[in-house]
């Protein structure tokens, strides 16, 4: 049984920074890529952020510069460093990882979401 569990969410001011942290518990041989979605009220879930086992990233564009996502695969831990924030940035932020329980193929799994307010 796998489980992403994630921290870090809260309420910050605009201009104000926040790192989210997943991990990842459980059994499973191994992780592939890693990641983070958001979903603002009314709106549909979008990728904010990705990286596969060799540290290879991408970003949305609307974060380019602004977030930086990274993984310590000892730790099975990946985490999202948010900087600048502004109001837009409010969501629900969800972290993902593609994880083999056998060795033919690899399932995506699913935290159930931090709440990231950015509001004075």
């Amino acid at each position: 049984q796998v489980q992403l569990v994630e921290s870090g969410g809260g309420l910050v001011q605009p201009g104000g920074s926040l790192r989210l942290s997943c991990v990842v518990s459980g059994s499973f041989l191994s992780i592939n890529a890693m990641g983070w979605y958001r979903q603002a009220p009314g709106k549909e879930r979008e990728l904010v952020a990705a990286i596969t086992t060799d540290g290879s990233t991408k970003y949305a564009d609307s974060v380019k510069g602004r977030f930086t996502i990274s993984r310590d695969n000892t730790k099975n831990t990946v985490y999202l460093q948010m900087g600048s924030l502004k109001s837009e940035d409010t969501a629900v932020y969800y972290c993902y990882g593609e994880i083999k329980t056998t060795p033919l193929y690899a399932m995506v799994y699913w935290g159930k979401g931090t709440l990231v307010t950015v509001s004075l």
